[in-house]
């Protein structure tokens, strides 16, 4: 909690036509219709079987239009032999089918998010959520009260986010850390293709369509990790390449939706977000109209009575769940209950615009506010609402960037539809081949290994210090830093954390706002009293732990360059430090004095 394309089948066919394959003969192409490029193609290729002859070719009897002379004439001189230039040309046919341009930008989308997100484990709840399907897997029931910590022991406790868990879970299982590392990545690069299919079907600009992707990248770049929420992303995109056929085609599988939120409701919280875009898209069509550079197009009775339906349905599948109306509710428990959490998690904080992640947000507004002015270019109103209800959110709570940048990027895209369209006869199939190996050679050597990621682990985890508690277990409550909770548990199930990134359960309870007391150093020896705290295991460098290493009550007993566990001192013990603190001071001052 601290700190988201398949290409349609006939993408390809449709933008590579008409196909110009570079001969080592002059070609002269001019057609007048789709029907007569088709002929025309199946007499060249028929004469890539002859390419020395020089003939003229007839306009097919079928067809109506007149077609243009195809004319092929044999090269002068003889510096590729006619069996070898055949089969040169063969292959980059060939190749053309399976590496066109396109699918050199495609790649490109894929490479810059596995080139920003390989590295690290940087989501401290990973750990809980593994260790939360491990219990499901075992005992084939949900946990349903807190067992991990022991604040609050046996406190009721909904695990909102259980079937996201299980995909990480057999991850790990078969992979370790690889495969969870290896899900995430796979999860991202869904979300990116799913974001250029929207933005490709929008625009119908492809390059235009790979830049606003590519530009969107650093935007979700706030939820790179092995994250459950990267599933939410997915659904929301399901959810709108859905909505978006039904409004250009005017037909869709709606039929989907409700299973989808089915799913998407068991999967994450972010379910909400996705009725609310949902409900935004259907009321939007119930006007008709134009407003300055705004309009909107009403739907019709059939189409407004199949989308109706969807939605009463969608909200009856929300209650398919193991917890009943309490998963629904949850979302709504967060936005206006959880108020220490959104207070003071990293991610629930707003855009800083003086950070680069800032920065480009407000570039983004920056070029589509030009795009408007200049350009006149039209808005929908669902459109706009959408944009306007992801920007609203990315800009209050940080982690909503995401949600914001899969609004943003078909805006952008059709702002940028000036780029230059796709131009077949500047095709090099046997170039666009060695970039796309290039490109997947290099995602393999990089992709990420045990030993890399267990390094990280260790940079960010107290990984060194689970040996000493396995051999000398703590004989009392122990006071763990927050973002490690979930480690410490996940790593070694007889320890029981003062508090884990499950922010909630620990809100409820006020165990978080004790533990945001320690940090604030506010009625410490209370609160340390009040929980009978005998250990803390923190990082060296927090205010916390300084104060404590002072105090002749606490001990070190362990400590590395990424945590210290200090233990508390007997009375013996104190009285004993006390002393030698005191012949020390002594020492100083005749020191001073002579």
């Amino acid at each position: 909690m601290n700190t988201l394309l398949y290409t349609r089948p006939c993408i390809i066919r449709k933008t590579l036509v008409p196909i110009f394959i570079r001969l080592p003969f002059s070609v002269d192409f001019t057609f007048n219709s789709l029907a007569q490029l088709r002929h025309g193609r199946r007499i060249l290729a028929q004469k890539l079987h002859d390419p020395q002859a020089e003939t003229l070719v007839q306009p097919s009897a079928a067809l109506e239009t007149k077609v243009t002379t195809v004319v092929v004439v044999a090269p002068k001189g003889n510096h590729v032999s006619p069996q070898r230039g055949s089969k040169l040309d063969a292959l980059r046919a060939r190749l053309l089918v399976v590496f066109p341009f396109q699918v050199v930008l495609t790649m490109i989308v894929l490479a810059v998010p596995f080139l920003l997100a390989r590295q690290g484990m940087n989501d401290p709840d990973i750990w809980w959520h593994l260790r939360n399907a491990e219990y499901l897997i075992q005992h084939q029931r949900m946990p349903d009260h807190d067992m991990y910590s022991f604040t609050v022991p046996a406190n009721p406790w909904i695990n909102h986010e259980w079937l996201s868990e299980i995909p990480y879970y057999f991850a790990w299982k078969a992979f370790g850390l690889v495969g969870v590392k290896s899900l995430s990545l796979v999860l991202l690069g869904c979300i990116f293709l799913g974001i250029l299919y929207l933005s490709y079907r929008e625009s119908l600009n492809f390059k235009a369509s790979v830049t606003a992707c590519c530009f969107s990248v650093f935007l979700c770049s706030v939820s790179f990790g092995p994250r459950t929420i990267l599933f939410g992303y997915i659904y929301l995109i399901g959810l709108l390449i859905i909505l978006q056929h039904f409004r250009q085609v005017g037909k869709a599988p709606l039929w989907l939706i409700p299973p989808l939120f089915c799913l998407w409701a068991n999967t994450h919280g972010s379910w909400l977000l996705g009725l609310i875009i949902f409900s935004i898209i259907a009321a939007a069509g119930l006007v008709s109209g134009r407003w300055g550079i705004v309009e909107a197009k009403r739907w019709s009775a059939v189409q407004f009575r199949k989308l109706a339906s969807a939605w009463v349905a969608t909200i009856v599948a929300l209650f398919i769940n193991p917890f009943g109306w309490r998963l629904v509710a949850y979302p709504f428990d967060l936005a206006f209950r959880q108020k220490l959490n959104i207070a003071h998690v990293a991610e629930w904080v707003s855009v800083d615009f003086h950070t680069m992640r800032g920065k480009m947000v407000m570039g983004l507004l920056i070029v589509l506010l030009i795009n408007a002015l200049v350009r006149r270019s039209r808005w929908r109103l669902a459109e706009l609402l959408v944009f306007l209800f992801a920007l609203y959110s990315g800009l209050t709570y940080t982690r909503f960037l995401v949600l914001l940048a899969i609004a943003a990027a078909p805006i952008l895209a059709k702002a940028l539809d000036f780029f230059s369209g796709y131009r077949p006869e500047m095709e090099t199939p046997i170039f666009n081949a060695v970039v796309v190996m290039a490109i997947v050679a290099g995602m393999v050597h990089y992709w990420p290994k045990e030993i890399d990621l267990q390094r990280s682990v260790a940079e960010n985890y107290p990984s060194k210090v689970m040996p000493f508690l396995q051999t000398h277990p703590p004989a009392g409550p122990m006071l763990n830093f927050y973002l490690w909770g979930g480690y410490l548990g996940w790593n070694n199930k007889d320890v029981k954390v003062f508090v884990d990134s499950r922010v909630d359960i620990f809100e409820y309870a006020g165990v978080l706002q004790d533990y945001l007391d320690l940090l604030a150093l506010k009625h410490l020896e209370a609160v340390l009293q009040k929980y009978k705290i005998q250990y803390v295991l923190f990082p060296p460098n927090e205010p916390l732990t300084h104060v404590l290493q002072m105090d002749p009550q606490w001990k070190t007993i362990y400590q590395d360059d990424l945590a210290v566990l200090l233990e508390r001192a007997s009375e013996s013990e104190r009285l004993e430090r006390i002393d030698m603190e005191r012949r020390a001071a002594l020492s100083g001052r005749l020191e001073r004095a002579d």
